[in-house]
């Protein structure tokens, strides 16, 4: 599950997502933090600000929470258990499905029992556009209206490459560690996603070709370089 992500700057937001929102976010994301994301408005779409960590319904306060109190990890919404999860099931069902933009994200890469910090980015370039689920939330006590996003994820434990990310379970066989990955769509496919059936959005979750990647371990401030190869 993806924990960490950066925002394009301005003006890549504005040359690929739209009008900027009035609202403040932070460029580097980690969850809780407000991040700007893509939804469905009318006909068209707008860039709006949220937490990144789905509040669940009914919720006494915007730190997500179960039915029972617990705290719950939202940031990351399980493709296979949207339709009936209390969390996502209402947003995916009316369709609030969000594009969320990235420079850059960044999963843990297990070699010698050890996780290193592994960034990927698009090799054109360009930012990402990842698969959500967007709502709102009015807190209790005040009124205020928050909107808040989670990331689909996806099994990838069939990728060359993104197979390698996490920890592996030694109780599984490997075509079934249950590895995950979030869900790039290309520019083409966002209309479907944010104004399309429940059918065709579930046709866009698709694992990412090889070939879109650039990848490395991830330092302060550095460029992305592709490798030659994979991890190993």
């Amino acid at each position: 599950m993806c924990t960490y992500y950066e925002v394009p700057g301005r003006e890549q937001l504005v040359l690929h997502f739209g009008d900027l929102p009035e609202e403040e976010w932070r460029d580097k994301m980690s969850p809780l933090y407000r991040g700007p994301f893509l939804r469905a408005a009318g006909a068209g779409r707008r860039l709006v600000v949220g937490q990144w960590g789905m509040i669940p319904p009914n919720s006494e306060t915007s730190v997500p929470r179960g039915k029972d109190g617990k705290r719950l990890a939202t940031v990351n919404a399980r493709r296979e258990g949207i339709a009936k999860s209390w969390t996502y099931g209402g947003p995916w069902r009316r369709g609030q499905r969000c594009i969320i933009p990235a420079q850059l994200y960044v999963e843990p890469y297990w070699k010698d029992k050890v996780h290193t910090a592994w960034q990927f980015a698009r090799a054109d370039g360009e930012p990402w556009g990842l698969a959500g689920l967007w709502s709102e939330w009015t807190d209790p006590a005040t009124g205020e209206v928050l909107p808040s996003y989670t990331m689909v994820t996806q099994v990838c434990d069939a990728h060359p490459l993104l197979k390698l990310m996490h920890r592996p379970d030694e109780k599984r066989p490997p075509h079934m560690q249950d590895k995950r990955t979030v869900v790039p769509l290309e520019k083409g496919d966002w209309d479907a996603w944010l104004h399309g059936t429940i059918e065709q959005a579930e046709a866009l979750i698709q694992l990412p070709p090889v070939e879109l990647f650039v990848h490395g371990p991830k330092e302060p401030n550095a460029k992305h370089t592709a490798l030659s190869g994979f991890p190993s």
